[in-house]
C-alpha cells in the first residue's frame, strides 16, 4: 500500500462546462489548476483516484537542481523559486526546506562529469560547486566512508510528497477551481480537429482546452486520440523510518544510498543504483527509441516479466465512451515495493552514520516513474489537435520541477508569455527526425 496522503475532498457537481480540464491530480496537475484559476480561468481537475495517489506522493521528495538535464535548467530554476513562496501562496503547508543536496564523486571519471556540470549549470544561472572532505565532513559529520570530492548545491531543497499536491490542491479550489476526485477522465471527444469535451465517469465537461497530466497512464490515455507518445514505465522503490535524531539535514546521493530528512524527523531512504523496467508491449514497440538510456543503464535498471505485462494487455482496447474505462478499473497504480533494495540501503546508512543506527523502516512503497526516451518531459500542445495540452514523461525529475511545469502549462494554455523557452519540451521533437538523447542517466 502506497504512503498516506493528504486527504482532498471532492467538490460534489460535475459542471456541464469550463475553459479547461485538467486530467491528472498529480504535482503537474494541482500546480497547472493553481496558477490558471489565479488567472481566473474556468478550470476543472478531474482525477481517477485520490489527489497525488501515485508517483507524486512516492518519490524522494528531492527539490533539486543538482544533476538536472541542462534542457531542463530554466524550468527547474523557475520551479525553486515558486517552491520558496509556495505555502503563502496556497495558504498551506507543502514542506519545503532549503537544505542542499549533495551528489558523491568516488571516481574520476564522474568527478570529471560533474565539474563539467558544474560549468554549464553556472553558464545558465545555477550555482554549484565541487567540495571535498572539510566541507564534506561539516555536512554530513561522523560518517564512517564520506566521499573525498563531490557535487553540492546549497539553494537546493525538499519538500514532503505526501502533502504537497494535496496542499496545492487545497489552494487551487480557494483560487477557484473545481476539483474532483475518483473521477476517471474516460477520453476527449473531438470536433473539427480541436477538443470539444472531456467525458468522464460522472459526466460530460464541454471545454476548449484539455491538458492530458496523467503521468504514467498518458500513453495509454493518448492512445486513444491516435496519438503516438514513446513512453515506458520504470518502478522505483523508497522507504521511510521512524524519527530519529542526530542524521544529516542535507540529502545524499552516494552509490545505493539515496537520503533526506523529512518534516516529521524520519528519512526518506531509496537505493540510488536500483530501477526496476517492467517488461509490457510498449517494450517491444519502443525498443529502439529507449536503447539509449537502458545500455548504458543496464547495471542500474532491471528488466522484470509479470503481471504488469498482463494488465497492459487487458487495458490496451478501445473502450466505448459510456462504458467503464481501465482508469475506472485501476484507481491507484500501486506495485509491490522491493524490499530487499532498500533494506540494503538502509543497512548502508546506518553502517555510514551511527546517528542513525536505530532507525528502521516503518512503511515501503513503490510507484511508477514515466519515463522519456531522452529523459526530458513533454509540455506541449499537439500540433494535430487544437485545445489539446500534454505534459508528462517527467522521468523521475517531475516533483522537484512540478511548480514551473504547472506554471508553464498554464502559460501555453491561456498564450501568456512562457515562464521558459517551451522548445525542448514539445510533442513533435519524436516526430519531426529531432530525436534528441538523453545527456545523463536515470
Amino acid at each position: 500500500m502506497g504512503p498516506q496522503v493528504d486527504p482532498v475532498p471532492s467538490d460534489l457537481d460535475l459542471p456541464s462546462r469550463a475553459d479547461v480540464v485538467i486530467i491528472g491530480g498529480g504535482i503537474i496537475g494541482t500546480s497547472a489548476a493553481l496558477f490558471l484559476a489565479e488567472r481566473g480561468v474556468d478550470v476543472v481537475l478531474v482525477e481517477k483516484g485520490h489527489i497525488a495517489g501515485e508517483q507524486s506522493s512516492r518519490n524522494w521528495g528531492w527539490c533539486r537542481q543538482a544533476r538536472r538535464e541542462s534542457r531542463e535548467f530554466g524550468l527547474i530554476r523557475e520551479s525553486l523559486k515558486l517552491w520558496k513562496t509556495m505555502d503563502e501562496r496556497v495558504g498551506g503547508d507543502t514542506g519545503f526546506k532549503t537544505t542542499g543536496i549533495f551528489f558523491a564523486a568516488r571516481d574520476e571519471s564522474t568527478v570529471t562529469s560533474f565539474r563539467d556540470w558544474v560549468r554549464n549549470a553556472a553558464d545558465a544561472g545555477i550555482e554549484s560547486e565541487m567540495i571535498e572532505r572539510t566541507a564534506i565532513d561539516r555536512l554530513f559529520p561522523g560518517d564512517r566512508n564520506p566521499a573525498p570530492i563531490g557535487l553540492y548545491c546549497a539553494s537546493d531543497g525538499r519538500a514532503e510528497p505526501q502533502k504537497a499536491a494535496p496542499a496545492i490542491a487545497v489552494g487551487a479550489r480557494k483560487a477557484g477551481a473545481k476539483i474532483f476526485t475518483d473521477c476517471a477522465a474516460r477520453g476527449i471527444e473531438t470536433a473539427g480537429g480541436r477538443v470539444v469535451s472531456v467525458v468522464t465517469e460522472r459526466g460530460t465537461i464541454a471545454c476548449t482546452t484539455a491538458v492530458v497530466a496523467g503521468g504514467a497512464w498518458t500513453r495509454r490515455f493518448l492512445k486513444d486520440l491516435d496519438l503516438t507518445l514513446p513512453q515506458l514505465k520504470v518502478r522505483s522503490t523508497v522507504a521511510r523510518t521512524n524519527p530519529v535524531e542526530g542524521g544529516p539535514e542535507c540529502a545524499i546521493h552516494d552509490g545505493v544510498i539515496g537520503l533526506r530528512k523529512r518534516a516529521d524527523g524520519g528519512y526518506s531512504v531509496a537505493n540510488g543504483l536500483a530501477n526496476v523496467a517492467p517488461i509490457t508491449p510498449d517494450s517491444f514497440r519502443f525498443f529502439f527509441d529507449f536503447i539509449g538510456i537502458f545500455l548504458p543503464e543496464w547495471r542500474h535498471v532491471s528488466l522484470r516479466f509479470g503481471e504488469r505485462f498482463f494488465a497492459e494487455v487487458r487495458e490496451w482496447g478501445t473502450v466505448p465512451l459510456d462504458r467503464p474505462s481501465p482508469y475506472e478499473a485501476c484507481r491507484v497504480l500501486d506495485p509491490a515495493p522491493d524490499v530487499r533494495v532498500v533494506d540494503a540501503a538502509l543497512a548502508e546508512v546506518k553502517r555510514r552514520f551511527p546517528a542513525l543506527a536505530d532507525a528502521r523502516f516503518v512503511q515501503r512503497w513503490a510507484g511508477m516513474i514515466d519515463v522519456m526516451p531522452d529523459l526530458v518531459p513533454v509540455i506541449s500542445p499537439v500540433d494535430s489537435l487544437a485545445g489539446l495540452i500534454v505534459a508528462t514523461g517527467f522521468s523521475g525529475h517531475g516533483f522537484g520541477i512540478g511548480p514551473g511545469a504547472g506554471h508553464l502549462v498554464a502559460d501555453l494554455a491561456t498564450g501568456a508569455k512562457p515562464i521558459t523557452d517551451p522548445f525542448h519540451f514539445r510533442f513533435s521533437r519524436y516526430a519531426d527526425g529531432t530525436c534528441p538523447k538523453p545527456e545523463l542517466g536515470l
